[in-house]
């Protein structure tokens, strides 16, 4: 009996790890979150119990987690990107170590350097960007994210969670000192068949990323605009659908 904190990657099913998978074909039970491909889902066994997160909290999940380790089953817990990386799965760890349940960790590919790559944005590139910063922009305000910090911080930005406070991030950016003239991008549902990019500069990609969907990821730095190069030299404009 094991509870499994599985990273079901960034989106494409194809993208998930060979051992992630292994784990999903066997489980006895799967609690999944809402944006874990599909695919993923029905490769669990015929007659194992599926639990969507959808409706559920923090608290709910790891009492859940808990319960079924409790009750004998081997579980994985599948969670979108990487478990440790904005998917609060060090939480759920924590909520089973104290209930003496024995759990492990599956690393899953973060759409950290995933999604950006997708749209052929390198987060480091030689020459341009040895550096980089990852933030979540779920909660962002004016006293959430210390702008004047990551407004003079080289090297690359990347955005979690930030597609509702896109204009306020960039805003906040722009205000603490970075130029209005940075490029920027922005990669909705990254991976997917239906992924979205737009690319622009600090001060406009709110609006060209305005009729994007989540989940979304903004990147700011240079590297945007070595992917905006790769990207024309496909025959691909400011704005592109995978294909």
């Amino acid at each position: 009996m094991t509870v499994w904190l599985v990273g079901a990657g960034p989106g494409d099913p194809e993208l998930v790890t060979v051992r992630g998978l292994g784990l999903i074909r066997s489980c006895e039970a799967l609690v999944y979150d809402t944006l874990v491909a599909p695919e993923l889902v029905d490769e669990a066994p015929e007659g194992a119990l599926l639990i969507a997160r959808d409706g559920l909290g923090q608290a709910e999940v790891n009492e859940l987690l808990v319960e079924l380790g409790s009750a004998g089953l081997d579980v994985v817990r599948l969670k979108g990107g990487d478990p440790f990386v904005f998917g609060r799965g060090a939480e759920e760890a924590e909520a089973l170590a104290d209930a003496g349940i024995p759990f492990d960790v599956v690393p899953g590919v973060s759409a950290l350097a995933a999604v950006p790559a997708s749209a052929w944005i390198p987060v480091t590139h030689r020459g341009v960007s040895a550096q980089l910063t990852l933030v979540s922009g779920h909660s962002a305000s004016d006293d959430s994210l210390d702008y004047a910090q990551l407004a003079a911080t080289p090297g690359t930005l990347v955005v979690f969670m930030g597609l509702r406070r896109l204009a306020r991030i960039a805003e906040g950016l722009v205000a603490a000192g970075r130029s209005a003239r940075t490029p920027a991008a922005v990669i909705s549902r990254g991976t997917r068949e239906d992924e979205r990019a737009v690319y622009g500069r600090l001060g406009d990609i709110a609006v060209r990323a305005a009729e994007l969907e989540q989940p979304a990821l903004l990147v700011v730095g240079e590297v945007t605009a070595v992917g905006r190069r790769l990207a024309a030299r496909r025959g691909l404009g400011l704005e592109h659908v995978r294909r």
